[in-house]
């Protein structure tokens, strides 16, 4: 099984919100998911996600993929930790 760190959306329609979960690959998008991760709402200003990293750190090191957004807020996520 591929595991992949991604994003499922949640909320209304014109107010999207999503979850940061580790799934198989496989899954749709809105399907199971392992694991949640943390969220991200893109209307939030400031600081607008949240995410467990030692959680992502630990499915990174069983070999699952972060998505390209989520590779992004990772990043961010790292920058601010080293700031602070």
């Amino acid at each position: 099984m591929a595991v992949k760190i991604r994003m499922t959306r949640t909320g209304a329609n014109r107010d999207i919100s999503f979850r940061i979960v580790a799934t198989d690959g496989r899954a749709p998008r809105d399907g199971e998911t392992l694991e949640n991760l943390g969220w991200y709402d893109p209307k939030k200003k400031g600081v607008n996600y949240l995410l467990k990293m030692d959680r992502i750190e630990y499915w990174q090191g069983k070999g699952a993929q972060a998505s390209d957004t989520v590779r992004s807020l990772i990043r961010k996520a790292r920058a601010a930790a080293k700031t602070a």
